[in-house]
């Protein structure tokens, strides 16, 4: 599969757990219920020195991130990170490392978009991803590297709080992103995440992200992990699939200036809500002459739509094409929308008031 960012494909993978070599291979030494299902509201396992044990197969639910690092939180990045930030919003993510089959970086396994697996040990955690070369981070006590050579994945020691790991990193290069419409970073990137397994099946996630070259202040946002037993990672190479990756790579100005101005009827029609799944409830609204598309999670941002015709529209910051699918009375039923993977088609459920 493709690992294009480019919208609902990456979230509904990321909504649904992976097939795996192991698919239903119970998973050692977990806890279970008299049916044999994983006990998963049991107290959390511990090693023999007594510390939380964090291993195990984690799905974090960082999809309220996925477009906006920053979420509602008043953080203002500094004028050349403004300007990086505004070229990306209309480059359909030509540059991204995920577009280029790159690592992600600092927010590697955060977004859902597969498993991420946990090995502890007394010295040393290891994290794996999928799509992301595998993390050390590691508890005996040595400081992080004070001059170290810029890593995609950065370097990163961890502590014991209590039952709270913290781990810092640092260290990484500038060429990642911290979402998916391409909020920018330097090397200076700090982030500290604390993990605290709350149950066998829960764990909270808290990830501080400090970067004083690129944002007026570091902010913090929290995620809900849950374990995924009973299954195993896949291997994943991007490249096999490098060419469609790139399908919707270009220049949002070209299709600006292709743009057409729909009725007012045509507008009203097409506005509402539309049910895309595990993603959830899709708003297509009324943006002046308009419309502009809004995710259930990011803040309410307003992604505009392009319209070429009254059956072709585009949303250019996320590289989609769209349209409306309409029954015999011409009565709008489907919202569609093109990605790499294939179709993807939300039913309309409600309309919506005109703006």
């Amino acid at each position: 599969m493709t690992r294009s960012i480019l919208l609902l494909a990456t979230l509904v993978i990321s909504a649904t757990p992976a097939a795996a070599q192991w698919l239903n291979y119970p998973t050692p030494d977990l806890p279970r219920l008299a049916d044999g299902k994983p006990n998963l509201a049991a107290a959390a396992p511990r090693t023999t020195d007594g510390r939380p044990d964090l291993s195990g197969m984690w799905r974090l639910n960082g999809l309220g991130h996925v477009f906006n690092i920053l979420g509602d939180q008043p953080v203002d990045m500094l004028p050349w990170a403004r300007e990086v930030y505004a070229k990306r919003s209309i480059s359909f993510a030509q540059d991204s490392p995920d577009s280029n089959c790159l690592p992600p970086g600092p927010i590697a396994g955060l977004f859902g978009m597969e498993p991420t697996k946990f090995v502890q040990t007394k010295n040393l955690l290891l994290i794996l991803y999928e799509g992301a070369p595998t993390r050390q981070v590691f508890l005996d006590g040595r400081p992080l590297p004070k001059d170290p050579n810029p890593t995609w994945m950065g370097y990163s020691v961890g502590r014991w709080d209590g039952d709270t790991l913290v781990v810092d990193t640092a260290g990484y290069n500038d060429r990642t992103w911290l979402d998916l419409t391409g909020h920018p970073h330097t090397e200076a990137l700090h982030v500290t995440e604390r993990f605290r397994r709350m149950t066998t099946g829960q764990m909270k996630v808290e990830m501080t992200f400090d970067d004083s070259k690129t944002y007026s202040r570091a902010w913090t946002i929290s995620v809900d992990a849950q374990l995924v037993p009973d299954t195993e990672l896949l291997e994943f190479i991007c490249n096999e699939n490098e060419k469609s990756s790139r399908h919707y790579t270009g220049d949002a100005s070209a299709d600006k200036a292709r743009a057409v101005t729909l009725s007012d009827a045509v507008l009203t029609r097409y506005a509402g809500t539309y049910n895309a799944g595990p993603v959830g409830m899709l708003r297509v609204i009324r943006d002046g002459g308009s419309l502009a598309l809004v995710f259930p999670t990011g803040g309410g941002a307003r992604h505009a739509i392009i319209a070429r015709s009254e059956d072709e529209l585009f949303v250019p910051d996320l590289g989609t094409p769209i349209r409306f699918l309409k029954g015999p009375g011409g009565d709008v039923t489907h919202m569609r929308l093109t990605i790499v993977e294939g179709d993807i088609d939300a039913p309309r459920v409600a309309a919506s008031a005109p703006r």
